[in-house]
């Protein structure tokens, strides 16, 4: 894989997937650190971030959704969450929580392999992109986008966003006052269309709302349709 070597934080109460995810994400170059619980996992995170966690849901000690809902206290490290679980619902809580991305079991090392590339090659076409623009900064309201350090200030001051909330606040700012589709975000943000993938729009789109607070910018929905990045008048 291009680019440089990323350090990825494992935990699953399985030696055998940890085994098997550590051999081929090692394999693509990366360094990676794997844990038997969550809170392992955690405690080593306070002591050094990485730069990818994949967490699996059911641990002993604390579940995947609590240490994601720490780590989301601590960071906006992409996370990936693993579950035995197909539900919509384990679906919309890890999302809801902030996780980027959510994989169930069984599954195979490659298409996990996949997802890993997919964040990072996000990460990374961001950053070449931003590069090669133009440093011209673009606001809405009180909000400013620097692409630069990869962050949107209110009123000068930066939101704690995850990777992935800052992909879509960035591009309802590029299309401010204009309706963007469900959609057109998720093939733009996670590169993905799917029905049920839909309410990783809406569960970002109102974590977002959340953090925008008394901004004085607000992300409405359209019905049927999508949402509409607005400043007050």
């Amino acid at each position: 894989m291009d680019g440089m070597k990323k350090r990825i934080y494992v935990a699953d109460d399985d030696d055998n997937i940890r085994q098997v995810v550590k051999t081929f994400l090692s394999s693509d170059g990366h360094e990676i650190e794997d844990f038997p619980t969550g809170d392992l996992l955690l405690e080593r995170f306070r002591q050094e971030p990485c730069d990818l966690v994949i967490l699996d849901v059911m641990m002993p000690g604390r579940d995947g959704f609590s240490v994601c809902t720490e780590l989301r206290k601590l960071s906006t490290v992409p996370i990936i969450m693993l579950t035995a679980r197909d539900s919509e619902n384990d679906y919309a809580m890890g999302l809801g929580l902030g996780s980027d991305d959510y994989i169930t079991k069984p599954f195979s090392a490659m298409a996990l392999l996949m997802r890993v590339r997919a964040i990072f090659r996000r990460i990374d076409f961001e950053s070449q992109k931003r590069a090669a623009e133009s440093s011209a900064a673009v606001s809405v309201g009180a909000l400013r986008l620097d692409e630069d350090k990869r962050c949107v200030l209110s009123g000068g001051k930066p939101l704690a966003l995850t990777p992935t909330e800052y992909e879509v606040l960035k591009y309802l700012m590029l299309h401010a006052e204009q309706a963007v589709s469900r959609e057109e975000l998720l093939n733009t943000v996670w590169g993905f269309e799917s029905v049920v993938e839909t309410r990783a729009t809406d569960d970002t789109v109102r974590r977002l709302r959340q953090k925008l607070g008394d901004s004085g910018v607000n992300i409405a929905a359209v019905w049927g349709y999508g949402f509409r990045l607005e400043a007050s008048k």
